[in-house]
């Protein structure tokens, strides 16, 4: 009983708001070009339904590609900055100038460098830099955070640097690289919709292009509908990996 309330309680909520919404956009005449109730957003999600599942494969795909150069680049550097404190505190100040720096700041650059004709390659390397540092601070953080007396029972064993890394730190660093890649995923989706943004160019087809296209218009229903797969995208993407997460963290502490 517990379990089914449980999963009701998220329903029901959404279902009250959208019943609210709707009342009162009937209520108070709202007009459509300024707020579309519910009943018209889904009627365009019905309607448009094969461009949006057109420009949100668009979009994930791009998303997809930077987090996984994001993952390989952040891993690997916080795995040779874990190796050499000395390296780390070189490499932090710019690690954390990167990730403070607003997204929509360097986009036009990024845009520039990559080439106006290849919006694509700035998408992608936009939303990479964007989901860089959650995966490395999740892996530097991981990676030191060993138990001491573990630590020096691989002293006490003469373990090689080798056995430490992947018997000890990597073990100690699983939870933490994958919950830095559950925050990576969210954060390269929204690069890559900034970078869309910014690219503002009819080759890129994505949603965020379907949003402006509906936001010239004054189609808000349209607007909301793209934000909706936008959504539902973002949240299917993060419980795929919760899902691994689960099952990889099973699998490891089974080993």
């Amino acid at each position: 009983m517990r379990r089914l309330a449980e999963i009701l309680a998220p329903v029901l909520l959404i279902a009250a708001m959208l019943g609210a919404w709707e009342v009162a956009c009937r209520a108070w005449h709202v007009p459509t070009y300024f707020l579309a109730p519910p009943s018209a957003i889904g009627a365009s999600l019905v309607a448009d339904a094969p461009g949006l599942l057109k420009a949100a494969g668009y979009t994930v795909s791009n998303a997809l590609m930077a987090l996984v150069i994001a993952s390989l680049i952040g891993q690997a550097l916080a795995l040779v900055v874990t190796l050499s404190p000395i390296l780390q505190r070189a490499v932090q100040p710019l690690t954390v100038v990167l990730q403070v720096t607003p997204v929509i700041a360097i986009a036009p650059l990024v845009n520039i460098w990559a080439g106006t004709d290849h919006p694509g390659r700035a998408i992608v390397a936009l939303a990479t830099i964007v989901a860089f540092f959650p995966i490395y601070s999740g892996a530097v953080t991981g990676l030191k955070a060993v138990d001491p007396d573990l630590m020096r029972l691989f002293d006490l064993y003469g373990a090689t640097r080798l056995q430490r890394l992947w018997r000890l730190r990597a073990p100690s660093a699983a939870p933490f690289v994958l919950e830095g890649h559950k925050v990576a995923a969210g954060l390269a989706i929204v690069g890559a919709v900034v970078a869309e943004f910014v690219a503002g160019s009819g080759k890129v087809q994505g949603l965020a292009w379907r949003i402006l296209d509906a936001g010239y218009r004054l189609q808000t229903a349209r607007m909301f509908a793209a934000l909706f797969v936008l959504g539902l995208m973002g949240a299917a993407l993060y419980a795929l990996l919760q899902w691994a997460e689960r099952a990889g963290l099973r699998w490891w502490r089974g080993r």
